[in-house]
Order: structure tokens, then C-alpha cells, then sequence
């Protein structure tokens, strides 16, 4: 250790030993997040600027952004500062990355999106700030008014920075809704009252206040409040407004009079909100109240140009983004000639819709609906680009898996709903009915029984049954009093307890008749059924006792009290596999362990700063324990140590409940009052299991039972059922079983999302039989031969339900008659072509198409393909059959992929692979034929071109697995496995590798090698014979392993016996024995075996200078390769760097000038620029024109590329994108040291403890360089 204590001089913190093993040690990783809904109460709870949207939870703020790569809008940062209630949000009109809210604790935030920080705070506003807006004529100025004003306006920074009143806008007589600045009138601004009134202020003029309500209230005190209020963006004057009952107005604020008033199809329509669209003058849209109606309105019309039904509940706001999203490839459309012969080609007018006159704009809304609904629906092509249905919008206080499906995950919330998840797909596939107050807790019915018990605040418990959608049962024993929780008997099914504010535990059977009241000092918030005795119960209480409790006798004393917390227990959970034990949570932020045994508190957890709430014991593992806090984050505890040994901070606001399932016992589920669901995968806690596993290890160091894993310091085993079962089932088969192990484990070990899918692709290559494949599988990416057959049956069952069409049109315009006459005339005179080519210029395409086969097939082929140009051009979907039928698979493929709809394109080309398509080529040459391999032989091509781009698109979504099975799909077995490699799925990788054999292998040995890393650099754990072996182990299952072995054995710090025993094990000569060979190599000039022996030697310090000098001299020669010096850096890089410190020529290493390497900055980076000019896509982007490289960059490309070697495996370069990458953190936000920008996704720590980079990046920089970036010569191991 003396190494330890004179690298520390380096740095001055006590704690760097810790940096050391935290840099090492990055633990439970987040997989999943399913984000809240939008909040149906305030006003302006959406808003938009450039390529990003904003929506609020209660508590956050969610901001999507534009990825223009794949064309959709991904969750980009979660901000959340407030503690109450949002009321309001606005985006900065000068500057798209600010933009204001404001909450009901009357604080106004400025937050800065790109960088995701607070950069101003306002607090102590002089009432709520219910609504604001940034004022349009001041560059950093921010308005809010609460409800009855006056409005006050904050100057953020400048000379004039502070709280100022708005001179005339104050003391209304009605409370305000909303308020509007103009957007060209400097100083312009309007309010909508609750009693239908307007007020508009403008300097200079006279002020109006309470004007402009509606004619039918003239005269009455009955309110009709103000739902919605814009200014016409061409205008000045003009100003647009709803009221919930009287409709839509466009009224003059200037003459005060009402200009247009519209109708409704209804009477029964109320308008909730509206937006003008700002890609087409004059156009607004409109979102009905009661149901999810988009209306297309123009001003110049009085009733809707369209209606779309697009959600059976209303609309709760409306707000249209200003850029629509650009297209991702241009597609080139060919010169039309524009003179007229009988030939000639028209050009036909844009296609319309049945309302000819009004086409829709290309325009997206972004749509929320009262149920917490939000998506973003695209007018023009009348499709949503993406829908986030039925989040909560409130604190989401327990969750649970179903019991017999580890898909289905189901939570409580105070919004009054419970909602039914699965967690692959992360969508909601059932709510229930909803109004129950606030839902407390939840507790699915034992087995396959698919009912919810669930306990409410004011309203009892009540049974749910989730497949009819009803309430099939109530309990109303508490009477008004909270029950806090309930607990449905998983031994025996007839039982259900709650506990409640009222003192009481109650027992009763599901049909309603008490068992047991029993009664305590004070309010019971948690409850729980032992796992091992079916009549044992514990309850926490506010007094802060727990209490055990046995049902079976009449007594209704409890049999043990355990005193100890000094605040009230929260929740109370037994051990499932330890017989007597439980834990407990309590206000004091601490967790108890109990053993009911000995009658004692056997532990107390402390490092929480805030009340515990949710309490989880691990399924498998009987020491681990993990609870969550009012301080925002979940700790993983070792209860026999009582040690923390993982803290994740990435909630925004108070956890309350953890679950896991026991046949994944490894992922779990945490729920939280930031409205959102985690999912986080525990494997990493486990990594010497899986590895035992990997390695073929004996079932002793696999699977375990209780007392001795509960021993201090024993390594960590599986008790469990589920890993008891797998190793039964695997002692029944006959021959090998080592592919079953692996699967079964692999499966139960891995987190949701795509390790079952990429299990059955890997089945199916293997061969076998489509009758053993599950029923989930035809819902997943399946292998290439099943994708056409499913589909097809799939339509089969699709065409027998019909679809209806929600509103109607207005009549046709007519179009010009000379035209049509003198098409007819034509017709008549024979001359056909002429009339298809008038029909185009008159837009009616299907007529010309229908009569063009009369010219020639090959005429109306070309018109098809004019057709579909035009729709392609248009982003029409209606362009797909013109593309089918004339065979044109590559634009269709395009078109897809160019709108990012990349499973669309992939059906496609495999219905042109399997020869369903027709191939009718327009522009083949007489006499040219063409045989039908090679039209396969393209398809092929664009079948892999589009599993590709697929595969990258899951890939950068953070989706390593998917991006797996898309490659697996189309027997790209070396591709697949290089992206399981990429996303560090390393476990993964090597089970698949070893199933799949041969053609999998080199693939496998690198995610080998790459493991033995991981193992080697535990640094707590790696200098005990377990992990060595380990280590040596999986370098032992790699064919040409000799140089794997001797690296593990130069970096193996222990004493010279144990050195000696690992040689042995990797069959290397002994330590003393390398010495001499070292030398007898030196005197040879043999320089890479001297090296290697020297450092298998005790004198590993002399392998240095021969390595160093052999470097130096190769790069100072101009035609040195890759292939000669990197071997040799490699192999020094695992030199023991402790034995380097102490001796002298570390002084010549830190000493760089001593070290200098012949290579000039100025020629590095003219090699850089060459590099990058030579492999910059060649595809202009708007930001980037292309140029092309010059010739010496390309002569300094090809002497670049002659240096290096081919990689040997496929896809294995390239940017590394671990899961959840793409994942944002609510609170805990770090800069990354190598790029200076925000983390997104995994934060990997450097040695000083401070210094961040993504976890990305990391695997990146030690694939290439194992030393960190830091340059204090520590490894890094982010494997």
C-alpha cells in the first residue's frame, strides 16, 4: 500500500481512497423511466420554442426536444425545483433556451434549458403568481398577476433589475384567468376574466377594463369565464377569444366591437383552449372541453374546415410549435418542362383535401388532455408523432408487480387512479374509473386472480378487477379515516388488512366479514403479511412502535412490541428469506432490522437525512435491503454490516414506493411525488455471480442457502425460489444444459426491454421449432422469415373491423370548366394522353390513372411515378400504394426511413426479399433483361440497409439490446453482437455469444476479455483468489489466450507465493524463471518477450526503457504501422504501477520531456483535419455544407489508413451508448470534464471524486487508453 500513500500526496483530499473505488464502483443503473402526465388544473401548463416543447406536471416540468436525425421529439430534462403546485410556464420569446414558471409557494424560476440550471429565483412574490408571461417588448422581463392583479413586472438583470407594478392594471372586479402581451404592439396587453370580460391596456391610450362580454350576459352576474385569448399575429387590433360557454369571438380591441362570431356543430361544444397556427394566415385551431376534438378553423369561415376525434377525453391545452420538423433526407424532384404539346407532361396543383379550398399547414400541435394525456399530433399528415397517454400527473405513492407477470406493474396516485403498466414497452394498458381521492396504497390479489385491493383517504378500500374495468367490492369499516395501507394475503387469498388513521389494523375476508380490529395508541400507516408463517402480521404505528401480531388466535394483543425508532414507523416489511426477520422505516431516517426470535433490534441503518418511506427486501439476496426517502434518494444497504453501498439521487422529490418481482429479482420499480416510475437494474451489485455463472462455475458458488450467506464478508449467492427452480429444471435434462443455464439465468437476471426478444431470435437461428415460441414474440422485432407471415394474419384479423370517419366536409369549389371541357373533348378525338395529362393539371390524378393503359403500360407506370414524386414530396401517406404497385420498393423504402418510420421501411423490404412485390422497371433498355437474383440481391442489400438504421436508431435511444435483436432479425449475428458489446451489455453478450458458437466467437472473446478487465479491477475485491480466478477463468475460455493471461498476471498485485500459484493456473513459468528468460530475450534482442517477461518478473520497472526506446524509434521512422507498436504499448500498460512509484524512473515518467514521443501537435492535427474531411458524411446538412477534402488530406488519409489495420470486428467502432443513456435525471445534474456540456444518461466519476465524464465516454477512453484521462496514471474500469 505504500504506492497508495504517495500517490495521496498528490492530492490533498482524505477522502481519495474512496475516490479511487467510487471511480471504480458505479452500482444500481437506471433502465427505464415512465414520465407524468400533464397537470389538468392551471392554465398555461404547455409552451414551445424552436425544436422544443414544455409540459408541467404538479411538481415538474418535462421538455421534450426535436432529434432531427430520426425527425421525433425525445424527453430531454426534467426540471424540478418547485415544491408546490406549478402554476404557469412561458417560453422566452427572444431566446429559446430560457424560459419562466411560477408555483402556488409564490416563487417565480428562470431556468436556462440547455444548460439545465436555475439562473434566477424569485421568491416571496406578493400573492400566487397564477399566471405569467414574458413581456414581449423587454428583453429579460417577466410578468405574473394573481387573481384579482395588480400585475407585476420582474426585470431579471440590468440596471432596472427588481419588481415593478404595472401602473393602470390593478384592482379588477373579477379574478383573472389569463393574460396576453402583443406580440408587435410594444406595451399591449389583454386580460380574460372569470366573468366573461376582457381588459386591454396599451400606453398612450385609453385603458379598457371589463369589456367585451358576451351579448347573453349583458345585464346578469353569471360567470362565463375567458378559456382562451390570442392576438391575431397579422394584426394589430385583433384578438381572439373563448369563453367556456358563449364559443369563440374575434373581436377589434380597439373599436371595441365583435367581428366574427363562430359556430359549432353542437350546441353541446365548449372550447377549452386555442391556438392560431403561424404556418397559414389566418388559420386557428381549437380543443374541445368534454371530448378530444381538434377543430380546424379560418377566420374567414364561421364554422370548422375540419374536425379530428382524437381522445374520448377533452382537451386541456393546445400550443402549435412554429417550426415544423424538417425532413431528414431531401429527395430531389426532376425540372418539369413547361411548354404544352399532345405529349407533354402537366404540372398538376398541389393535392388537397375534400375541402379543397383550406389544405391543412404542415403543422404539429402539441395536445394535453385532462386525463395527463400529452402528445404531439401532426395536422397535415393527421397522425400523432407521438402520444404519452395516461401518465399520472400527481405522487405516485405505491407500486407493485403483478404476481404472476413481471411485465405488468401497477401504481397508486393522489390523482385518485390506479393505472396498470407494462414495462417493456413502458405504456399504460389499464386505469381505473378514477374520482377516489387520493390512493394511499395498492395490493394485487395473490396469483393469476387479476383483481387490485386499493386504500383511499376519505372513500374506504375497495377491490378493483382489472379486466372488467370495475369496482367489484368496498370496505367501509374505517368509515372517513385515511387507510394508509392495505395488504392482501399472499398465503391465503381470503384475507386483506388495512391500517388506518383511525388506530385501528382491521383483518377481514374479501367478502367483507371482520376477523380483527386491532386497535392501537395512535394512527397505523404500514402493515405487512410475513412471507414465511401465513398467520403472522407487523403494523407500524405512530407512537413509534412496531407491532407483530398472530392471527390465528382471538387474542387482539400483539405478541411482541419493538420499541427503538424515535420517531412514527412508516412501513413495516418481513424478509422473505430469513424466517423471523423484518425491517422498518420510520420519520427518524432511519431503517431497524428486527429479529422476532431474539426479541431485539439486530441493526439500524443510518445515512438518510429525511423520513424512510419505501422498504424493499431482495427476493434472492438475504442481506440486501433498500429503502427510499423524503431526501430523494434510494440506498442499497448490506443489513449484516449495516453498510450503504449504493445511493441513487436521480428521483426529484420524495420516494415512497420500491418493488420488485421474484422471477426478476434484480430490477426494480420506485415510484416517487416527482409523478414519475423508475426502473433500475441491481445486476451490477451481483457482478461475481454472473460471472460464476458465465465461467460454468459449480453450483456451490451459484446457488446458496440463507445462514451461510448471511455470514459477514461471504460473497453474495442466490437463495431464492426462482434460482432454486431454474437449477431443478436444469438437473432434469438430458445432454448439455449449459444453453438452458444460460438463457434461464440470463433471463432472469436481466432488466425488461428486449433480453426475451433477443432470447427467442437467438432460438430461431438456432433452429428451433416456431411451436415453442412464445405469444409475446410476434409483439417484438422477429427474425426476417416470420415478419410477412404474422403480419399477414394480423391484416387478416384487422380487415373484418371497421373504421368510421368522425365530421364531414363542406362541398367541393368548383374547379375551372373550359378545362374539363376541353379534356372531354380530347377524349372524344381519341387523343388520351393529352386528357390523362389536363385530368393531372386539374388534380384529379385517379381519373388519368385509371385511363392511362389506353396510351401504354409503360405511360401509366411513368404517371405513377409522377404521382408518387408529388405525394412523396408532399409527405403524403397516400403515396404508399402508387409505390407498391409499380415495384418501386427503394423509394418507398426511402420515403419511410426519410420520415423516420423505420419499422414501416423494414416490412417493406422484406416483402420485396421474399418476392411479393412486382418488379416492373419503366426504364429497363430493349433488350436488356434482368433475372430475378439479382433484383433479390438489391432487396437483400436494402433489407440490411434498413435493420441497420433500425438497429442505430434503438442503439442512440439508449436501447443496446433491441438495436441487438434488429441485427440477430436479419442473421447479422456479428453486428448484434457488437452492439450488445457497445452498450457494455457484457454479460449478455457472452451468454448469447456462447449459445450462437462459431460465428459469434471473436465477438465473444472480446466481451471475455473485457470482463476479466471488470474483474481484475474491483479494486475491494480483486486481490482475493475468488476474483483472480475468476479473471483467469474467463481468459481460460478464449482460444489464443496465452497474452490475456500474462497481462492478468503482470498487473496481479499480492506476494510472490500467490503470484506463483496464478502462473500456475495460466501455465506461465514461475516468477523467478521469468527473469532469466526476460534476460536470455534481452541478450537475443527479442524485444516483445523481454518486455512480456520482465514483467512477469519481480523487476517488472526494466521492461520500461526497452519498450519506450523500441516506440520512440519506430514512430521517428515515417512508414511505421499500428501492428508494430501497439502490442507493445498494450502489454506495458498492465505493468504494476505501484512498483513504479517507488522507484526512480517514475522521476524520468513524470518528467515528460524525458519521455517525448517524435510526433509534432502541428502534424497530429493536420492528420485530425485530414481524418475528418475524409470521413464527414457526404449528405449536406444546413448547418454543415459539405466540402469535399483536398488532395493532400486525402494523400494523408491513405497514408493514415495504411498505419492502421483492418479491425477485425465488425461494428465494434463507433460511439458507445449504454442503457439509459438517454434517461434524464430530475435533480442530479454533473459537466463532463472532456466535453465541458451536461451529462445525459450515466454519470462515471474520475479518481479525485469530483471530476465527471458520461459513463459513454468512459468506455470509449478506456477501450483505447485503460489509464484515466486525469493523467494521475490510475486505471480506469467503467466496464
Amino acid at each position: 500500500m505504500a504506492w497508495m500513500t504517495y500517490i495521496s500526496h498528490w492530492f490533498e483530499q482524505d477522502d481519495w481512497y474512496e475516490g479511487l473505488q467510487r471511480a471504480s464502483m458505479s452500482q444500481v443503473r437506471q433502465v427505464g423511466l415512465l414520465a407524468a402526465g400533464c397537470q389538468p388544473w392551471n392554465k398555461d401548463v404547455c409552451a414551445a420554442n424552436g425544436d422544443r416543447f414544455a409540459y408541467c406536471a404538479t411538481l415538474a416540468i418535462y421538455i421534450y426536444q426535436l432529434d432531427h436525425r430520426y425527425n421525433e421529439f425525445k424527453l430531454y430534462a426534467i426540471m424540478s425545483e418547485h415544491k408546490k403546485t406549478i402554476t404557469a410556464i412561458s417560453w422566452c420569446p427572444h431566446n429559446p433556451d430560457l424560459f419562466a414558471s411560477g408555483s402556488t409557494d409564490n416563487l417565480v424560476i428562470i431556468w436556462n434549458v440547455a444548460e439545465q440550471k436555475v439562473i434566477a429565483k424569485l421568491d416571496n412574490t406578493k400573492g400566487v403568481p397564477a399566471s405569467l408571461s414574458w413581456c414581449w417588448n423587454a428583453d429579460d422581463a417577466v410578468a405574473f398577476v394573481s387573481h384579482r392583479g395588480p400585475l407585476f413586472i420582474w426585470t431579471i438583470s440590468g440596471p432596472d433589475s427588481g419588481v415593478t407594478v404595472h401602473k393602470e392594471a390593478h384592482s379588477f372586479l373579477s379574478d383573472i384567468c389569463i393574460f396576453r402581451w402583443h406580440t408587435q404592439k410594444k406595451g399591449k396587453v389583454v386580460f380574460g376574466h372569470i366573468d366573461g370580460s376582457l381588459s386591454v391596456f396599451q400606453p398612450g391610450n385609453k385603458n379598457q377594463k371589463h369589456v367585451l362580454r358576451p351579448e347573453s350576459l349583458e345585464g346578469t352576474d353569471e360567470e362565463d369565464p375567458i378559456t382562451a385569448l390570442e392576438w391575431d399575429p397579422l394584426s394589430t387590433d385583433y384578438l381572439l377569444v373563448a369563453n367556456l360557454h358563449y364559443g369563440i369571438r374575434l373581436v377589434d380591441s380597439e373599436s371595441l366591437y365583435c367581428i366574427t362570431t363562430f359556430n359549432f356543430p353542437s350546441v353541446a361544444a365548449s372550447i377549452q383552449c386555442l391556438a392560431w397556427v403561424p404556418s397559414a394566415p389566418g388559420m386557428f385551431i381549437t380543443g374541445d372541453s368534454q371530448v378530444g376534438v381538434l377543430r380546424i378553423w379560418n377566420v374567414s369561415r364561421t364554422t370548422p374546415i375540419d374536425n379530428f376525434k382524437l381522445k374520448k377525453t377533452g382537451f386541456h391545452c393546445l400550443h402549435v410549435l412554429n417550426s415544423p420538423p424538417r425532413k431528414k433526407f431531401s429527395i430531389q424532384s426532376s425540372n418539369k418542362n413547361h411548354y404544352t404539346s399532345s405529349t407533354s407532361e402537366a404540372v398538376p396543383p398541389p393535392s388537397l383535401t375534400q375541402n379543397q379550398a383550406f389544405s391543412l399547414p404542415p403543422g404539429h400541435a402539441v395536445c394535453c388532455f385532462l386525463d395527463g394525456g400529452v402528445g404531439l399530433y401532426d395536422m397535415g399528415a393527421k397522425k400523432w408523432d407521438f402520444l404519452r397517454d395516461l401518465g399520472h400527473v400527481e405522487t405516485i405513492f405505491d407500486c407493485k408487480f403483478k404476481p404472476d407477470d413481471p411485465n405488468l406493474l401497477a401504481t397508486a396516485s393522489f390523482d385518485g387512479t390506479i393505472k396498470v403498466w407494462d414495462i417493456n414497452t413502458l405504456t399504460a394498458m389499464y386505469t381505473s374509473p378514477g374520482n377516489e381521492g387520493v390512493i394511499y396504497s395498492l395490493s394485487w390479489a395473490p396469483g393469476s386472480l387479476n383483481c387490485i385491493a386499493g386504500a383511499t383517504s376519505q372513500n374506504g378500500a375497495f377491490i378493483w378487477d382489472v379486466q372488467k374495468g370495475k369496482m367489484i367490492q368496498r370496505f367501509n369499516e374505517h368509515g372517513k379515516n385515511g387507510i394508509f395501507c392495505i395488504a392482501w394475503s399472499h398465503k391465503d387469498s381470503k384475507r386483506i388488512a388495512t391500517c388506518s388513521g383511525d388506530g385501528f389494523c382491521i383483518i377481514r375476508t374479501i367478502d367483507g366479514k371482520v376477523l380483527h380490529k386491532y386497535k392501537h395508541p395512535a394512527p397505523v400507516f404500514g402493515c405487512d403479511w410475513s412471507q414465511n408463517n401465513k398467520d403472522m402480521i407487523a403494523t407500524g404505528c405512530e407512537d413509534k412502535n412496531v407491532r407483530v401480531y398472530y392471527v390465528a388466535t382471538s387474542s387482539d394483543q400483539p405478541l411482541k412490541v419493538f420499541s427503538g425508532h424515535t420517531a412514527k414507523v412508516f412501513h413495516v416489511k418481513w424478509s422473505p428469506l430469513r424466517e423471523g426477520i423484518l425491517c422498518s422505516g420510520s420519520d427518524d431516517g432511519s431503517v431497524r432490522i428486527w429479529d422476532y426470535t431474539q426479541d431485539a433490534c439486530i441493526n439500524i441503518l443510518s445515512g438518510h437525512t429525511a423520513p424512510v418511506r419505501g422498504l424493499m427486501w431482495n427476493t434472492e439476496i438475504p442481506y440486501l435491503l433498500i429503502s427510499g426517502s423524503w431526501d430523494y434518494t434510494i440506498k442499497v444497504w448490506d443489513t449484516r454490516e449495516g453498510t450503504c453501498l449504493d445511493t441513487v439521487y436521480d428521483h426529484g422529490a420524495d420516494v415512497y414506493g420500491l418493488t420488485c418481482h421474484p422471477s426478476r429479482p434484480f430490477t426494480m420499480a420506485s415510484c416517487s411525488r416527482d409523478s414519475t416510475v423508475r426502473l433500475w437494474s441491481l445486476t451490477p451489485l451481483i457482478t461475481p455471480l454472473q460471472i460464476n455463472i458465465l465461467a460454468d462455475r459449480s453450483w456451490e458458488e451459484i446457488i446458496g442457502n440463507t445462514d451461510c450467506v448471511i455470514e459477514q464478508g461471504a460473497p453474495p449467492l442466490l437463495c431464492g425460489k426462482v434460482s432454486r427452480d431454474i437449477k431443478q429444471e436444469i438437473e432434469k435434462l438430458a445432454g448439455n444444459p449449459r444453453v438452458k443455464k444460460l438463457r434461464w439465468f440470463s433471463e432472469c437476471l436481466s432488466p425488461p426491454g428486449g433480453s426475451d426478444n433477443l432470447w427467442n431470435l437467438v432460438a430461431v437461428i438456432k433452429g428451433q421449432d416456431d411451436s415453442l415460441l412464445p405469444q409475446s414474440y410476434c409483439k417484438g422485432i422477429m427474425h426476417l422469415k416470420h415478419l410477412i407471415k404474422f403480419r399477414t394474419s394480423e391484416a387478416q384479423e384487422l380487415t373484418t373491423v371497421k373504421m368510421s370517419k368522425f365530421g364531414g366536409g363542406i362541398g367541393v369549389p368548383t374547379k375551372e370548366e373550359r378545362l374539363k371541357e376541353a379534356a372531354e373533348i380530347h377524349l372524344r378525338l381519341g387523343q388520351i394522353q393529352r386528357y390523362c395529362e389536363l385530368m393531372v393539371e386539374l388534380g384529379e390524378w385517379d381519373k388519368a390513372l385509371s385511363i392511362a393503359p389506353g396510351v401504354s403500360v409503360k405511360y401509366w407506370k411513368k404517371l405513377m411515378q409522377r404521382r408518387a414524386d408529388q405525394l412523396i414530396q408532399e409527405d403524403k401517406d397516400d403515396v404508399i400504394p402508387y409505390c407498391i404497385a409499380t415495384g418501386d420498393v427503394r423509394k418507398l423504402v426511402n420515403f419511410f426511413m426519410s420520415r423516420g418510420q423505420l419499422k414501416e421501411a423494414l416490412l417493406v423490404a422484406q416483402a420485396a426479399c421474399e418476392g411479393n412485390m412486382q418488379n416492373l422497371h419503366v426504364s429497363t433498355p430493349k433488350g436488356a433483361s434482368y433475372s430475378d437474383d439479382i433484383y433479390k440481391e438489391g432487396f437483400d442489400e436494402l433489407l440490411h440497409k434498413v435493420s441497420k438504421e433500425l438497429a442505430e436508431w434503438y442503439f442512440q435511444d439508449g436501447r443496446a439490446v433491441l438495436a441487438a435483436c434488429c441485427h440477430l432479425a436479419v442473421d447479422n449475428i456479428e453486428l448484434a453482437m457488437a452492439y450488445l458489446i457497445r452498450g457494455n451489455e457484457l454479460e449478455l453478450a457472452v451468454c448469447v455469444g456462447m449459445v450462437l458458437g462459431e460465428s459469434a466467437a471473436p465477438a465473444t472473446h472480446y466481451a471475455l476479455e473485457l470482463l476479466a478487465r471488470k474483474c481484475m479491477m474491483i479494486p475491494i475485491c480483486f486481490p482475493s483468489v475468488g476474483y483472480r480466478n475468476l479473471a483467469a477463468d474467463l481468459l481460460l475460455m478464449i482460444p489464443d489466450n496465452e497474452l490475456h493471461l500474462v497481462k492478468l498476471c503482470a498487473f496481479y498485485p499480492g506476494s510472490i507465493e500467490e503470484i506463483n500459484d496464478i502462473h500456475e493456473k495460466c501455465k506461465l513459468p514461475t516468477v523467478e524463471e521469468c527473469m532469466q528468460l526476460a534476460e536470455t530475450a534481452h541478450a537475443d534482442g527479442n524485444v516483445f518477450e523481454s518486455i512480456k517477461y520482465y514483467l512477469l518478473s519481480q523487476e517488472p520497472e526494466k521492461a520500461l526503457p526497452i519498450g519506450i526506446d523500441f516506440v520512440k524509434e519506430h514512430l521517428s521512422s515515417s512508414n511505421w504501422t499500428l501492428d508494430t507498436i501497439y502490442p507493445i504499448l498494450d502489454l506495458l500498460s498492465y505493468i504494476r504501477t505501484e512498483n513504479l512509484v517507488l522507484h526512480t524512473c517514475t522521476d524520468q515518467l513524470l518528467k515528460r520531456r524525458k519521455v517525448s514521443v517524435p510526433l509534432k501537435i502541428e502534424h497530429l492535427s493536420e492528420e485530425l483535419d485530414a481524418w475528418r474531411a475524409c470521413t464527414q458524411p457526404t449528405s449536406q446538412s444546413e448547418e454543415s455544407p459539405y466540402t469535399p477534402p483536398s488532395d493532400s488530406q486525402r494523400m494523408i488519409y491513405a497514408t493514415l489508413l495504411k498505419k492502421l489495420k483492418e479491425e477485425p470486428l465488425k461494428g465494434i467502432i463507433g460511439p458507445d451508448y449504454v442503457t439509459g443513456s438517454n434517461l434524464p435525471s430530475h435533480c442530479d445534474i454533473h459537466m463532463s470534464c472532456l466535453t465541458g456540456l451536461k451529462i445525459q444518461g450515466p454519470v462515471f466519476f474520475l479518481e479525485d471524486g469530483k471530476s465527471a465524464i458520461s459513463l459513454n465516454d468512459a468506455l470509449m477512453w478506456a477501450k483505447v487508453n485503460p489509464f484515466s484521462p486525469l493523467g494521475t496514471g490510475l486505471r480506469l474500469n467503467p466496464f
